[in-house]
């Protein structure tokens, strides 16, 4: 049985980054505005460990990226010259002979490759983060690469401070660790080095007073992924980083090198990558750091495409996933209605903070997305798409508490998902439940027209919400399931009453 053709397909996009270490491709369609990535290669070319003293490109590295593009040309047959872009950035630039490579490349793929500034690399670099990640203030914006760090800090999608440093992972581990020997003296070498590039920005940077710090990269990612395989949080930090160090160092050797969560591909510039993001965290007296949602690839995708600034980057990630599992979209906006309207009334008293409402409103819209699959275990599925979803504007510690709240949005409660997440502590997570947890029962009707009038006060750790004595009667089965949920609730610790008027 043929299934019907569509009458039209969205067009497809495709970016490409020629980075000193790795190349990337990412091949995109844009659904209900929102973007969803159809396919990534990436291949480990290393081109810049292929520079000489006099910046010279090596043949064997230009083979190897002649190679990798040969790949590429063949998903890019099918796409629109005007929906690819192709940038190549630090490596490229330096090259005295970059004009070899990237004639022969431009004949490979049959496009034109832009090799970009150190600026406008680190200009599409924050509009990739600016276009996945929310932030309410000024941030700062690490990318370390293969031959160049970049440093931003911006606003919303404006960047105010850009700098691009002449170090980066490959050529600091030619410079340093050529020998894959990890010793106390080659990290101190690497790490001076790293200040000295610095030291010239780090007044400026430190000036510009940004209140959240997020990396991209390869060596921010490898740094996460070890603290999760550990059982960490995947919040970077001096204290770990220094421990890190000394791990790696104790190995003492690239052969040697078996940290857990660390994978090979990584393994050979984990150590400079490390290095430089230790003098980094020094020089500019970071506390923290988050892994970001989009990088330079995404820059410039979102360039590509129409319009996105105009478009808040969760409506589009919600837009997008009411469509892609048939969400309810009435019944959806409706509970976050309702649970809007009971955060108002509870403001002077539970004084819920809007970072943490907001992440209240995309669980409320969100809470019958494993519906999709089944009714029966719909909650154990919605965790698992929120856990492995594109969900551009939530960071990782977003993402949990939005599980923790969808995972526990009616009848039983696992307690262990509130204690798993790290974004709002333990209490305030129990309020956005029982918010969330309300809100879904008075909608129970799925009708605007049924909707109770109702009044929610909350004095520590009690809740009282008052109804019409009148509705309630109408409505046995909801009357049933609150005087359940005053069970329930209470595993959060919190005493519901329900008063009938």
């Amino acid at each position: 049985m043929m299934a019907d053709t569509p009458s039209h397909t969205q067009p497809l996009y495709a970016v490409i980054d020629l980075g000193s270490n790795s190349f990337h491709m990412m091949i995109s369609r844009l659904v209900a505005d929102s973007v969803q990535v159809v396919d990534k290669v990436k291949r480990k070319v290393r081109l810049a460990s292929g520079l000489d003293a006099n910046n010279r490109l090596d043949q064997k590295s230009m083979a190897r990226g002649w190679e990798c593009l040969s790949f590429f040309a063949e998903r890019l047959q099918d796409i629109p010259a005007k929906n690819i872009q192709i940038v190549a950035t630090a490596t490229l630039r330096l090259a005295v002979n970059a004009s070899d490579f990237i004639a022969k490349a431009e004949t490979i793929l049959g496009h034109d490759i832009k090799v970009i500034s150190g600026d406008e690399e680190a200009r599409l670099i924050y509009l990739g983060v600016a276009h996945t990640t929310i932030s309410q203030n000024n941030r700062l914006v690490i990318d370390i690469g293969g031959a160049s760090t970049e440093l931003i800090v911006g606003h919303g999608f404006e960047p105010q401070l850009m700098q691009s440093l002449p170090m980066g992972c490959v050529t600091f581990n030619q410079k340093f660790f050529a020998q894959h020997q990890y010793t106390e003296q080659a990290f101190a070498g690497a790490e001076q080095q790293a200040r000295q590039v610095l030291a010239p920005y780090a007044q400026s940077f430190c000036d510009a007073s940004w209140e959240s710090t997020l990396g991209v990269s390869g060596t921010l990612q490898a740094i996460t992924e070890v603290l999760s395989a550990q059982g960490r949080l995947p919040i970077i930090t001096l204290a770990k980083l220094q421990e890190l160090r000394q791990k790696v160092i104790a190995c003492g050797s690239l052969e040697q090198l078996n940290i857990n969560g660390l994978v090979n591909e990584r393994k050979p510039v984990f150590a400079s990558g490390l290095a430089i993001l230790l003098a980094i965290f020094q020089a500019l007296d970071i506390d923290e750091l988050q892994l970001a949602g989009g990088a330079i690839r995404e820059g410039l995708l979102y360039e590509l495409l129409p319009n996105m600034r105009n478009v808040n980057i969760r409506i589009r990630t919600l837009n997008a996933l009411i469509i892609r599992f048939n969400i309810d979209e009435r019944q959806a906006y409706r509970v976050a209605d309702i649970a809007d309207q009971a955060c108002q009334q509870l403001r002077s008293s539970w004084q819920l903070p809007d970072h943490y409402r907001s992440i209240l409103q995309s669980a409320c819209v969100l809470h019958e997305i494993g519906l999709q699959l089944e009714y029966k275990g719909n909650k154990q599925h919605a965790i698992y798409i929120l856990q492995h979803a594109d969900l551009a504007g939530f960071s990782a510690p977003e993402r949990l508490l939005l599980c923790a709240l969808v995972g526990n949005y009616k009848t039983d409660l696992d307690l262990a998902l509130l204690q798993r997440q790290t974004f709002a502590d333990v209490w305030s997570a129990c309020q956005l439940l029982a918010v969330l947890r309300l809100s879904v029962i008075l909608s129970k009707r799925r009708k605007d027209d049924v909707m109770p009038e109702f009044a929610l006060t909350g004095v520590d750790k009690s809740l009282q919400l008052t109804l019409p004595d009148a509705w309630l009667k109408l409505h046995p089965l909801i009357s049933a399931e609150l005087k359940q949920e005053i069970l329930d609730i209470a595993k959060l610790d919190i005493e519901l009453t329900i008063v009938r008027v």
